[in-house]
């Protein structure tokens, strides 16, 4: 049996998320996008299915922006939203996301009742929040990309500092996906060794420096837009996860209920993703710096939630 997942979004990250999903060969994928963008979804659609015949995949994709194409999707990426633009504040920005989320949490609802959720937009850790109101569905049912993605940024920047491959590289980044995001060096390792035995303590400071501040770097290299081939890989890793039943402990950013200290707000853990989505909270063993650097990427998380209206910090009922 094939899957079915939805992509919410088919601007720069939507568009390779779909094009990563359909080479994978194991789901039909519906891109969408609001009415005014639906010919560039119908449009990435076709030409990723146009792919198949050179890349030898049978995915077959529809594009539109018809809520109801989301019809009995076991999984939904979502992706939309708006950048900021100049004259945007920080809190117009949340705002105006937030009014996509409800939206699309509402169709989903609708027409997806038990699908999985992952959302991309940004700001990531109070999105997943207004899409989990939104919804209405179970905490193990909405999941953020952010420290997947956060993770591999701090592993190739370990990779290139010590000159080894990225494959015996692994690296933990936990919190909200901002500047107040914590990369968790002592868990960091390079074949099995502890990173903090292979570099001195001011070149780990700077790698988790550029590490916080990863998203940025590609804006400013680009100029114009941010990162996608990056965050599109992270999706499918946990798409992956998830479809397949992998099982895969990865850092995700979920709704805690106590957990690592943190009540009612959505925050990167150490997660087990698989079928239905999260299925345990892997709680590890913080120092009491790296506890306080967490609650501080909480609280940075919580400013956002409250510029957020009508969006309780409690379980929605």
């Amino acid at each position: 049996m094939r899957f079915k997942i939805g992509i919410v979004g088919a601007g720069n990250v939507g568009g390779p998320t779909g094009q990563r999903i359909a080479e994978r060969n194991y789901a039909d994928i519906v891109l969408l996008d609001m009415p005014q963008a639906e010919g560039l979804a119908k449009g990435k659609a076709l030409d990723i299915e146009e792919s198949g015949p050179v890349l030898g995949y049978e995915t077959k994709l529809t594009g539109g922006a018809d809520h109801s194409l989301l019809k009995d999707c076991d999984l939904v990426v979502v992706t939309a939203g708006s950048p900021r633009k100049p004259g945007m504040s920080r809190d117009d920005l949340v705002q105006t996301n937030q009014g996509v989320m409800n939206e699309w949490g509402g169709a989903i609802k609708q027409h997806a009742p038990n699908a999985v959720v992952i959302v991309v937009t940004n700001p990531l850790d109070a999105m997943a929040q207004a899409m989990f109101h939104a919804t209405g569905f179970p905490r193990e049912r909405v999941v953020g990309m952010a420290g997947v993605l956060d993770s591999a940024r701090f592993r190739t920047f370990i990779a290139q500092e010590l000159n080894v491959s990225v494959q015996d590289v692994t690296a933990f980044v936990l919190g909200g996906h901002g500047d107040q995001m914590v990369p968790l060096s002592r868990y960091s390792t390079v074949a099995g060794i502890p990173l903090p035995e292979l570099l001195p303590r001011d070149k780990i400071a700077g790698l988790e420096q550029r590490t916080a501040q990863g998203g940025a770097e590609i804006v400013n290299l680009l100029k114009a837009g941010s990162a996608f081939y990056a965050p599109s890989a992270s999706v499918l890793t946990m798409v992956d996860s998830i479809l397949l039943d992998q099982k895969r402990i990865l850092p995700c950013s979920v709704y805690l209920t106590g957990e690592y200290g943190q009540q009612d707000v959505f925050l990167g853990v150490p997660v087990k993703l698989g079928e239905g989505g999260v299925e345990q909270i892997i709680q590890i063993e913080l120092s009491s710096q790296e506890e306080q650097s967490l609650a501080k990427s909480a609280d940075a998380v919580r400013e956002l939630l409250q510029v957020m209206r009508g969006v309780p910090s409690a379980t929605p009922s």
